[in-house]
């Protein structure tokens, strides 16, 4: 058997920097959540489609609101405040972080 070639100390890093176990590992770019375009300001013909497609919701929140109609949270929430005080929905939880209200049933 013949005796192995010796190799520089060039030709080792080259060979150990190309291999295989050398290379780091590649991170994935990770999911984005896509970012939603939520209405900030009603106009005239959209105030009246939501505020008579509101009155058929069984429940009415922020959350559910911005979600359905696509318009910003504290528009959802004026929105339900002016809705409360005409007295077409009542309120069913109160709560500091969440309001969760039903529209009013007919008498």
């Amino acid at each position: 058997m013949a005796p192995k070639e010796q190799k520089s100390k060039e030709a080792k890093a080259l060979a150990a920097a190309n291999s295989s176990k050398g290379k780091k590992k590649k991170w994935s770019k990770g999911k984005t959540k896509e970012k939603v375009q939520n209405t900030v300001l009603f106009d005239k013909s959209a105030f009246e489609k939501i505020k008579t497609d509101v009155l058929k919701y069984k429940v009415v929140s922020p959350s559910i609101l911005s979600d359905r109609l696509r318009i910003n949270g504290s528009l959802a929430r004026a929105f339900i405040k002016m809705l409360a005080d005409d007295q077409v929905i009542e309120p069913v939880i109160h709560h500091a972080k969440q309001l969760v209200y039903t529209r009013k049933a007919a008498n």
